[in-house]
């Protein structure tokens, strides 16, 4: 695959970024370890709202997503998702070839990195993990999957209990497992899951799942067995830089890339924006990384083309085209 951009993540820098490097005019690919677009917001908290981005009281996580995914839709990003970006190397023309763990090769003349907090890996259950794709998720994208079904989910994190509140109204039954009596999710989250039907078991772990081609129950620590076709496993997930660390971008504290005002790293053609870059003064907030990584895209499109003018104008003179 061969781009102008490479973005790696895409969570809502990454998508934003997408965005605005169509509005330069260039061609663009996004990456991302995870199956979903959305990074943390997604994988995190996507029914909580979010009161800090401009121009919105209040949005959703999954409705912020879904307007940054349809923002970014006439310029027809490729999304390549589920695929880790391992590998750099430069081409004897100078543009940067970044492969996945899967294989895909994609060749770049500028990388833009907005991988939030590193690559997020599910922290697995104790028990269930055969049946990942046949009942066990880490996710919950739609709630109408779920519909009719015995609902089980295991954490006590924003994650699980914004999902357990969001499926109540549509599964058969929802119970929610956690190994302890205290809950990390909100507090006013965790009121709401009070008051509603949800089932809600603590001081539990699921030890065994049962079932055939497909789930069909499960056992807790506790000796109850319940009926269960959709277990959702909310425990976390461990970040890290991951193959990030080979590519010789300075790094603080080891874990943020360190840029200059335009946004550059150490490596030429390689920027970072959002939660992931650092520099004196960073503040780690979403509306942050808007800003950011528009000031990487503008960088960008100029070392593609020195000839390019940095600012890219007013949007109000060049809309966007029709979907």
């Amino acid at each position: 695959m061969n781009v102008d951009v490479l973005i790696i993540g895409a969570g809502p820098v990454g998508l934003f970024g997408a965005y605005y490097a169509g509005v330069r005019g260039l061609r663009t690919a996004v990456v991302d370890s995870l199956s979903q677009v959305g990074g943390q917001v997604s994988a995190m908290y996507p029914e909580k709202q979010i009161y800090d981005v401009a121009g919105f009281p209040a949005v959703s996580g999954r409705r912020l997503i879904a307007n940054l995914v349809e923002q970014a839709a006439p310029y027809e990003p490729a999304y390549v998702l589920g695929e880790e970006a391992q590998r750099l190397e430069r081409a004897p023309s100078g543009r940067l070839v970044v492969k996945t763990g899967a294989g895909t090769e994609i060749t770049a003349g500028a990388v833009i990195v907005t991988g939030g907090i590193g690559t997020f890996t599910p922290r697995p259950l104790p028990a269930g993990e055969e049946f990942l794709g046949r009942g066990l998720a880490y996710f919950v994208p739609e709630a109408a999957d779920h519909a009719g079904r015995d609902v089980v989910i295991v954490g006590g994190g924003d994650s699980a209990v914004d999902w357990a509140l969001m499926l109540h109204p549509v599964a058969r039954s929802v119970t929610l497992v956690h190994r302890r009596a205290a809950f990390r999710a909100h507090h006013g989250s965790v009121a709401r899951l009070t008051a509603s039907p949800v089932e809600v078991v603590v001081n539990a772990q699921v030890t065994a799942a049962l079932g055939g081609d497909r789930l069909e129950r499960v056992e807790l620590s506790t000796g109850q067995a319940l009926p269960c076709q959709r277990l959702v496993a909310a425990l976390g997930f461990t970040a890290n830089l991951g193959p990030l660390r080979e590519w010789g971008l300075d790094l603080h504290d080891n874990r943020h890339l360190v840029v200059d005002s335009a946004m550059r790293t150490n490596v030429p053609g390689i920027f970072a924006a959002g939660d992931i870059a650092d520099y004196d003064g960073k503040v780690r907030l979403i509306a942050v990384g808007f800003g950011e990584v528009a000031t990487a895209v503008n960088n960008a499109a100029v070392h593609l083309d020195p000839t390019a003018q940095l600012f890219p104008g007013h949007s109000t003179d060049n809309p966007a085209p029709a979907p």
